[in-house]
């Protein structure tokens, strides 16, 4: 059984979205441990609503809509009992206002930032998707951990993995902790950088939204992941490494000080981190069907050259420099994925917009989250005069 009993409160901020919707999965297969206490999501009402309706939870939060008023109204009507938050800053508030054990953060961009400080000082346990919040706010996240002694579980797959190849060994025991890159949809292109937006977006092993689909495509994803890792595991940027890995079988690899390695496999099903970040240290019911050792037969490991990913060299670059590089070059990206998906520059061009942003940055220590918002919105706006040049 879980940790909590007889159920864990359950809050799912960005409950209309992939992670939401499979974080709901597993709570419906795991309903004796689990109480889905808060939903919040971004624009999506009708969704929004109907998991109100379904689940009944006592707190529901709305980012962004036209009328405030309809939609309180609607979701009030859906969830009777559920406190409603609504505007800007709704998911924050409510992971303030809510008594959930377990705030699952599947919120896509610096917005998940806000919510996972809080959800962290609170004393809480969060189960973190939201990339952002630990490439843009590392520092920020290590000092609310220890204010608020909460804890933090990855539910990216390949963190995921890490945690479970590590199992809390010191960073002095590891020599490598390596993650893996399907390749995306554009390992055997002829030319990625004349890559096609419908050719980007067709990603042969996960089903994910259009920004990080593309972000796949050009590795930047993987360098995000790197600076993931390095905050997560406390590990130095020397002791960790990125391959393709085409068949997505292997999500993370860790060495050790010894020579020895603890590798783990899993099919390509986003419903086993969620659930292992929700159950953590205790592994549950089957989340997904088990692989045969055969599975891991003619398997391929391919290293990654950065000069014929620039964009992974950029995401690595700007880890490295630390402070607020990566949430300048995160902003930079966000814009220029963008304007890629728009048509307004190549994906070739991609590479270019990041680096002058990062070129242009003036680093600083990370302090405030508020610091951190300013620097996000100068790199937006580097990253559009960037793109109007190129």
């Amino acid at each position: 059984m879980s940790a909590y009993a007889p159920a864990a409160r359950l809050a799912i901020l960005g409950s209309t979205g992939s992670i939401g919707e499979q974080a709901l999965d597993v709570a419906t297969r795991e309903a004796e441990r689990l109480q889905v206490h808060a939903l919040a999501a971004g624009r999506s009402l009708d969704r929004l609503c109907e998991q109100a309706h379904v689940w009944q939870p006592l707190y529901v939060a709305l980012e962004h809509t036209s009328d405030p008023q309809a939609a309180r109204a609607r979701l009030m009507q859906a969830a009777p009992l559920a406190s409603v938050e609504i505007g800007p800053g709704a998911a924050e508030r409510m992971v303030r206002a809510c008594d959930a054990h377990v705030v699952v953060n599947g919120i896509v961009g610096a917005a998940g930032l806000g919510p996972s400080l809080a959800t962290l000082e609170r004393g809480m346990k969060l189960a973190l998707a939201n990339k952002e919040t630990l490439v843009v706010g590392g520092p920020l996240v290590a000092a609310a951990l220890k204010r608020g002694k909460g804890s933090l579980l990855p539910v990216d797959s390949e963190h995921s993995a890490a945690l479970q190849c590590l199992l809390g060994r010191p960073a002095s025991e590891v020599r490598t902790l390596t993650i893996t890159a399907s390749g995306g949809p554009l390992r055997k292109h002829p030319d990625w950088r004349r890559a096609t937006r419908e050719e980007v977006l067709a990603h042969p092993i996960w089903a994910m939204g259009p920004r990080i689909t593309t972000d796949s495509a050009t590795l930047f994803n993987k360098g995000l992941e790197i600076i993931e890792a390095h905050w997560l595991f406390d590990l130095d940027w020397s002791q960790l490494d990125a391959v393709i890995h085409p068949q997505a079988v292997f999500h993370a690899l860790a060495t050790f000080t010894d020579g020895s390695m603890i590798a783990q496999a899993a099919r390509a099903d986003m419903r086993l981190p969620i659930q292992l970040a929700l159950s953590w240290p205790a592994r549950w019911s089957e989340s997904v069907e088990p692989l045969s050792p055969l599975a891991l037969a003619n398997l391929e490991m391919i290293p990654i050259e950065p000069s014929a990913h620039p964009a992974y060299a950029a995401a690595l670059a700007a880890g490295r420099a630390g402070g607020t590089a990566p949430c300048a070059i995160n902003a930079a990206d966000e814009i220029a994925v963008q304007a890629f998906l728009d048509g307004a520059i190549t994906l070739g061009q991609l590479p270019g917009v990041l680096n002058a942003v990062l070129d242009a940055h003036d680093v600083q220590a990370v302090e405030s989250l508020a610091q951190l918002r300013e620097v996000d919105a100068w790199a937006r706006e580097a990253a559009r005069l960037a793109v109007s040049r190129s």
